[in-house]
């Protein structure tokens, strides 16, 4: 990927103000841009990385209301909170501000202006929930009832947290005021839409045509959402906290948060730059790339450019790689249910070892599909491969300089094919990491940039320089000479990983850090120059320390299993017995599996009946892959009347067990059965 344009303007994805940081935002977003920006930055290029909270919207208001202080009040805590952790993580935003700022309010309120000025929105009057008690309107999540789905109560009105079912506050039943407890009523309010449908031709194009490079889950969601339609999406909303709306007549309205928050990034610029703003954001010579996760790919790849190209004059992302998502000892992460390791608590619990939550991160990172953090794995990675390969790797080097040559770089002499083959491979390591960092593949580039500590560590321990102490020290120097040099451009190639290791690699060698220009180059450090004393780059987690980790999780899993009983779903109408007899449902073995294509969810199986040979679709693919399910022996109800989906006809349905949460599980016989056996 070009990188050849004069600046490059990188955003991460504002972390919303209602709660700390964790290692799903850190793997997803900011450890990855942060990473891009130091590589940038080494190579000499012109960088502003732009970030801040996200500080409106109606979960804000509700925490507020729940803790019985202001929505300001909220948002200043988890302002400073995250602020003073990523600084503490090395995390090296140009500007971290707010979008409650003077500034943004102004910045957000004008690019509204501008656009209803140029006639872009439409308006559009619809009927919503509304408190008489309370006297306002009512958003989605100021609405509870009963699910409709699991009868469970207090569901809200965009979802079930019981059952996990997304809603939509007219389906509740016997809706009522979480503000004020009274039933709502129906009341006509006014608001504004950005038609994305006028914009679906030209985003067709620009994405679909001229961004065939973008990483194929970014690729992928735009075009199912693109293949959907595209329909007008409201940019007000009937609310007291956020940015109001600068226009008359439209008091007790504000800015829809999704509308919002994207002019953040312009505003924070504007907060930093004041006068050089415009040309970081409207001069074609500017590159910009968004950092996100999955869950924002719609609003930064479809809605925010449309924003910009309503706008005009601004330029457009060049890029959005965003990653999936990362789970937490197999379970989803969740800031409800405290399931999470907050990066605040992990300083504390862990300091002076930043690092090693970065590389655990990259190295796991979700790039292309969800992904897992394990304390185990967290502790394996460290001991096996920061503290045995790099660490040891360093450490050796620099106490064999010190005990032979008094820690002077000593001369290198004539060097054979081994040696020379050592150092004809560091310009190939470093052409690896940047082809894999100008594509955004972090963890190939991390996995390249330890390989040079593992080339160092196995030749120390090929070459035993130790033993050749007692009857070569010219080739001990020549050894040492390379390992040293090998050092020198670890200190390079690892800084936008591992800053802070890289910072303790140069004192060490009492260096100053170096750009990228020189990794490579095999002459960093002279002959009889005075390196600094050695110490550990990294000490071992023991584990007291991962058992205390798994404890404060397990005590959080027995919380929330004592305060919430799994839902399940209410009982349907009795059948008769006939009914039930009309069935004809068998076990099956399953003969062949694969994917639909262009779906995520289905996968068309071959199955044995014992009756016959036949296909069926099955909406299982989230659950089981293809080659999973080969061999397996489920059940199958044989006589569902057949139907095409995707264009395949399916003759069957495989009977599945659904818990309230969405999990699915094969219903199958305890053993193995002959093929066509009924379930009776």
């Amino acid at each position: 990927m070009s990188t050849s344009k004069k600046r490059h303007l990188i955003t991460s994805a504002l972390p919303y103000a209602n709660g700390p940081v964790h290692i799903g935002h850190l793997a997803g977003v900011y450890v990855p841009a942060d990473i891009y920006v130091r590589y940038l930055r080494s190579k000499g290029e012109d960088v502003k990385f732009i970030c801040g909270s996200d500080e409106h919207g109606v979960p804000i208001t509700i925490k507020a209301r729940q803790l019985g202080v202001s929505p300001q009040d909220v948002v200043d805590k988890y302002h400073a909170i995250i602020k003073d952790a990523f600084a503490r993580f090395g995390i090296s935003f140009d500007i971290y501000s707010r979008t409650s700022s003077k500034i943004h309010h102004k910045t957000a309120a004008d690019f509204f202006r501008k656009l209803y000025d140029d006639g872009k929105f439409i308006e559009k009057e619809t009927e919503q929930y509304y408190d008489e008690e309370a006297k306002q309107f009512l958003a989605d999540r100021y609405i509870v009832g009963t699910c409709p789905k699991c009868g469970a109560e207090n569901a809200y009105g965009d979802q079930c947290e019981k059952c996990g079912s997304t809603l939509s506050p007219t389906e509740l039943i016997n809706p009522r005021s979480a503000i004020s407890g009274s039933k709502p009523v129906m009341k006509a309010t006014k608001h504004w839409y950005l038609p994305l449908d006028q914009y679906e031709g030209w985003l067709r194009k620009w994405i679909l045509e001229e961004h065939t490079e973008w990483k194929v889950n970014v690729y992928g969601q735009c075009k199912s959402w693109l293949d959907g339609g595209l329909l007008p999406r409201a940019v007000s909303r009937d609310l007291d906290w956020g940015v109001p709306v600068p226009v008359e007549g439209a008091e007790g309205k504000v800015l829809y948060v999704w509308f919002d928050a994207p002019i953040g990034y312009i505003s924070n610029t504007i907060e930093l730059l004041p006068n050089e703003w415009e040309t970081w954001w409207k001069d074609e010579n500017t590159r910009m790339i968004h950092f996100i996760g999955k869950d924002n790919i719609v609003f930064h790849c479809i809605v925010f450019p449309a924003m910009l190209k309503a706008h005009g004059g601004y330029i457009l992302p060049e890029n959005v790689p965003a990653n999936e998502f990362l789970n937490l000892e197999g379970d989803k992460i969740s800031t409800s249910r405290n399931w999470a390791v907050w990066l605040h608590e992990y300083l504390d619990e862990f300091p002076g070892q930043e690092d090693v939550l970065r590389y655990v991160l990259c190295a796991n990172a979700p790039e292309t599909k969800d992904n897992d953090f394990t304390w185990k794995d967290f502790q394996t990675r460290n001991n096996s491969e920061l503290v045995a390969v790099f660490g040891n790797f360093v450490n050796r080097a620099v106490v064999l300089t010190q005990k032979y040559f008094e820690g002077k770089v000593p001369p290198r002499g004539t060097t054979d094919g081994y040696d020379n083959s050592v150092l004809a491979e560091i310009p190939l390591i470093k052409q690896r990491i940047e082809e894999n960092l100008d594509t955004f593949h972090f963890r190939e580039a991390l996995k390249e940039a330890m390989n040079l500590a593992r080339l160092g560590n196995k030749y120390l321990a090929d070459t035993e320089p130790w033993k050749l102490a007692k009857i070569d020290m010219n080739k001990v120097a020549t050894i040492l000479n390379i390992s040293l040099q090998i050092c020198a451009n670890l200190g390079i190639a690892l800084e936008p990983f591992l800053p802070f290791s890289a910072a303790k690699l140069n004192r060490m060698l009492n260096v100053e850090a170096r750009l990228w220009a020189d990794f490579g180059r095999t002459d960093l450090l002279t002959n009889n120059y005075l390196l600094g004393e050695p110490e550990l780059l990294f000490a071992k987690v023991e584990d007291a320390a991962i058992e205390s980790q798994l404890k404060k999780l397990r005590d959080t899993k027995e919380a929330n299993s004592a305060n919430q009983r799994p839902a399940v779903a209410p009982q349907k109408a009795p059948v008769t017995f006939d009914d039930f007899g009309k069935m004809d449902i068998r076990t099956v073995t399953v003969l062949e599996a694969e994917r639909v294509p262009k779906t995520d969810k289905l996968l068309k199986l071959k199955v044995d009946t014992g009756v016959d040979v036949r296909t069926i679709v099955s909406g299982i693919a989230e659950f089981y892959k293809p080659e999973d399910m080969i061999g397996k022996q489920v059940c199958v109800l044989i006589n569902l009347e057949p139907r095409k989906i995707k264009g395949i006809e399916s003759q069957g349905m495989i009977l599945m067990a659904k818990d309230a949460s969405g999990k699915m599980c094969l219903v199958q016989p305890s053993e193995v059965m002959v093929n066509g056996t009924t379930i009776s």
